[in-house]
């Protein structure tokens, strides 16, 4: 089911490209655990499955996650910024499909050094609320991405501003948010990096996100690639700690 509507997009969107697009489908892991502001550990794990065209001046981008958490409290994993509800004796594992997003970018700038794309993104409230799983509503975002190259070092950074969908009851407010990150070649494969990753919180029970973490990547072909990182949060609104592996494709 995944693949067929990872499939259904590439058919979509290549009926309106002159080039022939590069593809790609990604499949990855990722876990945190955090306190969220309680006193017991939550885990979130998901598991991604991304599918993207990439043509000269632009992409599409499709991800479905599966997601699972283990809390012994209410905690709302998306939009809102994770903060526990309730809390319980027992940790209860709730799981299901998680929200699908969809991305479409298009490259403004491209110069020798640098590159400047604006990126519009929706996610879909298609993770359960019921199970605290997302908030069952959509958001929408726009975002620049920058990138600029220094020899073998790339400097990046992201800002952007999402209009948050609000469940029955609940007062939010949209957000800005960021990333800061700096990336460096180790050689004609690898390659290695930091990143620093805020948001704006979208509502009083929560505070700031605020992320860091550090990437790896390796080509294992011209057309395989194997990423992972590690990351450590400073705010009641961030896992404690995490990490995350992916393998990518291309056709």
């Amino acid at each position: 089911m995944l693949f067929r509507l990872i499939a259904l997009v590439f058919l979509l969107t290549s009926s309106i490209a002159s080039a022939e697009p590069l593809k790609s489908i990604s499949v990855g892991f990722n876990s945190t655990t955090g306190k969220y502001g309680g006193t017991t550990d939550t885990r979130i794990s998901t598991i991604p499955v991304t599918g993207k065209m990439q043509f000269e001046d632009y992409f599409f981008k499709l991800t479905i996650p599966y997601i699972s958490v283990a809390s012994a409290g209410g905690v709302v994993t998306q939009s809102l910024g994770p903060f526990k509800s309730v809390s319980r004796s027992t940790t209860i594992i709730q799981s299901g499909l998680g929200d699908i997003t969809t991305s479409a970018g298009y490259t403004i700038y491209e110069g020798d050094q640098l590159a400047l794309d604006l990126v519009g993104n929706i996610k879909f409230g298609t993770a359960n609320a019921d199970k605290n799983l997302g908030t069952g509503k959509n958001d929408y975002s726009v975002q620049l991405d920058g990138d600029y190259g220094i020899d073998k070092t790339s400097l990046f950074a992201t800002a952007g501003y999402k209009i948050v969908g609000a469940p029955e009851g609940v007062s939010v407010r949209n957000v800005v948010y960021g990333t800061l990150g700096v990336s460096q070649k180790l050689n004609n494969t690898m390659s290695t990096g930091v990143a620093l990753d805020t948001a704006q919180s979208s509502n009083e029970l929560s505070q700031d996100t605020r992320e860091l973490s550090v990437f790896f990547s390796n080509k294992l072909s011209k057309t395989e690639k194997v990423s992972a990182y590690i990351l450590k949060g400073f705010s009641d609104s961030s896992p404690d700690s995490g990490f995350g592996v992916s393998f990518t494709g291309t056709f």
